[in-house]
């Protein structure tokens, strides 16, 4: 153990620090007199799930990697002490090539099958625990969230008809669940060298570059025209989201099974992405401009 730390040092302090992080995102409070407190529940049951989606979310890259004798580093997790999600969520270097089509779409979708099969019983549990409460008690500090399709079937199914009277008080399980889909959605977006980038060059190979303008063109239609909180997101799809390396074998088609696999993970994009994930921050940029 002690010979495992040294080796990785600088991933396990990041780990701990976006444990730290992630505790005080989900945990800090505003109580009687607008007083600043930190809830120890609150704080460990959203940091304790939203770390493991996204754990489990890298070590599906990792594990996979190591299935086809790719080096890669253990996830590096990135500490951001600030709500809504007191984290940026985490990343794996690969340090070697890719060998194959089938190794680069294999390593690409472990990740978001596995942050999305965690994320989905992390919404209907923290669902569960949640309470509907009359909308004028919503405090002003409340993070409003936008609802991808799949948190709007889930949320019928557990708490049923939500008058527009009322709100959903969500338990920071529920969060976590929430934040794990929108992790999985944009890493999804097929794109350049998120995952969805790479699943679709596994498919499509370089005919892939077509999807990639198509998905960067959509994105900066609902930039310009719906939530311009995606702006930073799209000036790095538009540096940077046309390119993809090749893998060592750029010539050999992925199996039937697999392309089943890509549709499906295209159907989990639509479930899980929400144009405007926190409508608060559309409303303030707005106002700037």
């Amino acid at each position: 153990m002690i010979g495992f730390l040294r080796r990785n040092r600088t991933p396990v302090l990041l780990f701990v620090l976006t444990l730290a992080s992630t505790f005080v995102a989900g945990g800090l409070k505003r109580g009687e007199g607008g007083r600043l407190i930190l809830s120890l529940e609150e704080g460990m049951s959203y940091s304790v799930p939203v770390i493991l989606i996204l754990l489990g979310h890298e070590m599906g890259h990792y594990l996979m990697s190591r299935r086809y004798g790719i080096r890669a580093t253990l996830p590096f997790f990135l500490p951001f002490p600030f709500s809504p999600f007191g984290t940026l969520g985490a990343v794996i270097r690969m340090k070697s090539s890719i060998p194959s089509r089938r190794a680069l779409f294999d390593v690409g979708v472990a990740g978001p099958l596995v942050s999305f099969v965690l994320s989905v019983p992390a919404i209907v549990i923290g669902l569960k625990l949640s309470h509907v409460i009359p909308a004028s008690e919503v405090g002003p500090e409340a993070n409003r969230l936008g609802t991808p399709l799949l948190f709007t079937l889930v949320q019928g199914w557990v708490l049923g008809e939500v008058p527009d009277s009322s709100d959903v008080l969500l338990h920071p399980l529920g969060f976590a669940g929430w934040a794990g889909l929108f992790v999985t959605a944009l890493n999804l977006l097929p794109v350049g060298q998120l995952d969805g980038g790479h699943i679709t060059y596994a498919l499509f190979g370089r005919r892939s570059r077509l999807v990639y303008v198509i998905a960067i063109a959509v994105m900066a239609f609902i930039t310009i025209f719906y939530y311009p909180g995606w702006m930073i997101l799209l000036v790095l799809f538009v540096l940077f989201g046309l390119r993809h390396p090749a893998p060592l074998d750029d010539g050999t088609p992925l199996d039937g099974k697999r392309r089943i696999l890509g549709a499906m993970m295209l159907v989990i994009l639509f479930l899980s992405f929400t144009p405007a994930p926190l409508p608060e921050v559309a409303d303030e940029l707005r106002q700037l401009f």
